[in-house]
């Protein structure tokens, strides 16, 4: 009998980015404030025969996914049925939402969807922990998108720590048509040296006291030093969001992603028209959002 479930993979923001050191290995050692928002990629997992040869078939609708098992979803069941010895035939159904290479964690939150629903159909036993430790040898992001919620990631992004939910509000992502490399935007900043440090502490603080403005003031992202110097699109759209009233707005993860923090969705919606009439906004995708907490999972 087939065996099926239903997962949403949430994108994320990086409300506070910054790179620490560098490891002999070369993987970067970062301090991030991670928080999931409602936008979201919807898999189907079905086990279409439990004792089979491990055939893995991926459907995205979309056709903008990489096929075949390059794929991270394809790579992380593989990666589930080597480490547990399991042979099913599993099918994926993906219907995708979350832009491709835009700092929003696309690829690793599938990814982190197809870790959770192996365990649940065929590897009941298998903790969250031991997710999370397959899942950064395929990307320093998927431990976080396995946990879910507010976070601060740590170490290559295998150290997790929860924290408090962020408070109410509505989060603006705009989507410039360009994309960005992370591992060319990792050795830009190795190159540039010293730079000025994100307060992530500050931003702890803040979410333990549930203080939204001074959440948001802190939010910086060090990577912008790269992307926002080569796609100077971003700060221009930060500079418009600003102007229709965001309390924030920064780049997502390696870019090219642009959020905005507003105070309502009312706002938020304002603004997107705003941006939408601007001369600006040409190749632009825009969502509004909201931020998710371990409980909306």
């Amino acid at each position: 009998m087939k065996k099926t479930v239903t997962r949403k993979a949430y994108a994320k923001i990086n409300l506070g980015l910054d790179v620490v050191g560098v490891r002999e290995d070369g993987y970067h050692l970062l301090r991030m404030i991670m928080q999931q928002i409602d936008l979201f990629d919807t898999l189907t997992f079905t086990v279409v025969n439990e004792q089979g040869t491990g055939k893995i078939s991926l459907i995205d609708e979309s056709g903008l996914s990489p096929a075949g098992e390059d794929n991270l979803i394809c790579r992380a069941i593989r990666k589930m049925m080597n480490r547990y010895d399991l042979h099913a035939d599993v099918e994926v159904q993906l219907t995708k939402r979350i832009p491709l290479a835009a700092g929003l964690a696309g690829g690793s939150t599938d990814a982190a969807a197809a870790f959770r629903a192996v365990r649940d159909l065929l590897a009941p036993q298998v903790s969250d922990r031991e997710l999370m430790e397959l899942g950064v040898q395929l990307g320093a992001d998927i431990p976080y998108c396995i946990a879910g919620g507010t976070r601060l990631s740590e170490g290559i992004g295998e150290i997790l720590t929860e924290l408090p939910p962020m408070p109410d509000c509505a989060v603006v992502l705009i989507k410039p048509e360009a994309s960005a490399s992370t591992a060319q935007v990792y050795r830009a900043v190795d190159a540039i040296g010293e730079y000025h440090h994100p307060d992530i502490d500050g931003q702890i603080a803040a979410l333990n006291a549930g203080d939204l403005p001074g959440l948001v003031r802190r939010c910086e992202n060090v990577l912008e030093l790269v992307t926002g110097a080569e796609l100077p699109l971003i700060g221009s759209i930060e500079k418009l969001l600003m102007e229709q009233g965001a309390m924030a707005a920064r780049m997502s993860g390696s870019g090219p992603t642009v959020f905005g923090i507003f105070e309502n969705r009312p706002d938020a919606e304002r603004a997107v028209e705003a941006f939408r009439c601007s001369e600006i906004a040409k190749g632009c995708r825009c969502f509004v959002c909201a931020p998710v907490s371990d409980v909306d999972r």
